[in-house]
């Protein structure tokens, strides 16, 4: 029996090309024709270490990284980042961007090792924007900035130019639109939203800003070390970043990040028009701030979400439940989803508005039948 196309919205893990699956499971029966699986091969072997060489050199020629800075892969997943940063960097004060969720998971790490100065907030409209902070002053060591709200659906366009040092999560667009590496101090992102599979945290940093850390770290909690080491100062998520070198290895072939950020444009218009028109639908995110990798809407009448969820479910579209905390519907438009995808669910958001209007229009014609008949 031929299985059907399912259309993967899913907010993470991401969707990988087809033809990255492909590799990627030749290799876990035999790497290179190697009589190895990736699974088990060394990571101290040349061949490996060729590997993460590869891996950085994408990184770089992808987003431009200048030559300033290091790209180191990590273990932990972006969450340990929260604790990473102020461990290292966290002196006197941090400053934070509260816009969503993983900035509050950020915010509250950040409290262990020190003050933390929230500058600006969309609390106040359930995240629904970001807030302004250009005209803020800063006496803080540095700020940080989440790029994409992975749960609420908004993206930042504009980042703030500072003079403090700026870190700023970008795990759920990484890699979908070009970013000046030089407006960050410190990037990072776990791979699983546009990189690779979970498992590996990239990190960007620039090397003047490691010199700053004065203080003595645990070694898995030091940028240093992992600097020093090439990323191997332990067992590196070995499958995670031969999987993501495949996965950037298919970007660059698609036009890199300039040419991807094109298709995102189109995948994320052609769904918003939808949202807009569509009589069933309204979008969460203010217009100015919505992102382009996932998309939040809800219906106008609530009591429908679970019959949408299994009417598009029939049309092979899945993972576009929205985050419980939110509720309503959550769409991820990561690089490898073709536009087909996105096709596939509008036409499926129109066919069920016109199911409704119809089953509406015929329930109306009965009662207006049935009154008829009660005063003929």
């Amino acid at each position: 029996m031929e299985t059907p196309q399912v259309h993967n919205f899913g907010a993470g893990p991401c969707i990988l090309p087809k033809s990255v699956m492909e590799q990627a499971a030749s290799a876990v029966i035999n790497w290179n024709q190697s009589g190895l699986s990736i699974l088990e091969v060394s990571h101290r072997s040349p061949e490996f270490e060729s590997v993460v060489l590869k891996t950085q050199l994408l990184v770089r020629e992808l987003l431009k990284v200048p030559d300033d800075y290091s790209v180191l892969f990590l273990q932990g997943g972006a969450s340990t980042q929260f604790s990473m940063i102020p461990q290292s960097f966290l002196k006197t004060k941090g400053a934070y961007l509260d816009t969503g969720y993983f900035a509050q998971k950020a915010i509250k790490e950040a409290r262990f090792y020190g003050d933390v100065q929230i500058v600006a907030s969309s609390r106040d409209r359930d995240y629904t924007y970001v807030p302004d902070c250009d005209n803020i002053h800063y006496d803080a060591d540095y700020i940080h900035t989440t790029s994409n709200n992975t749960i609420e659906g908004t993206e930042i366009f504009n980042f703030p130019k500072l003079g403090i040092p700026h870190f700023c999560d970008m795990s759920s667009d990484i890699f979908s639109r070009p970013v000046n590496v030089r407006d960050f101090d410190l990037i990072y992102a776990g791979a699983q939203k546009n990189m690779g599979p979970a498992g590996m945290t990239m990190i960007i940093v620039r090397n003047a800003l490691l010199k700053t850390v004065d203080k003595t770290l645990p070694s898995m909690s030091d940028y240093r070390v992992f600097r020093d080491n090439n990323s191997l100062y332990n067992t590196p998520p070995v499958f995670s970043i031969y999987v993501s070198m495949l996965n950037l290895i298919w970007l660059k072939d698609k036009g890199g990040v300039e040419g991807v950020e094109q298709l995102n444009i189109r995948k994320a218009n052609t769904l918003y028009a939808e949202i807009d028109r569509n009589t069933l639908f309204y979008g969460l995110a203010n217009v100015a701030h919505r992102s382009r990798m996932n998309v939040t809407f809800k219906m106008k009448d609530p009591s429908l979400e679970r019959e949408f969820l299994d009417f598009a479910a029939e049309r092979g579209v899945v993972g576009i439940k929205g985050y419980r905390t939110v509720g309503g519907f959550r769409v991820s438009l990561y690089n490898a989803l073709p536009l087909n995808s996105v096709n596939i669910l509008v036409a499926a958001m129109r066919d069920f508005e016109g199911l409704k209007y119809s089953s509406s229009i015929i329930s109306n014609t009965e009662k207006e039948l049935n009154k008829a008949e009660l005063y003929a």
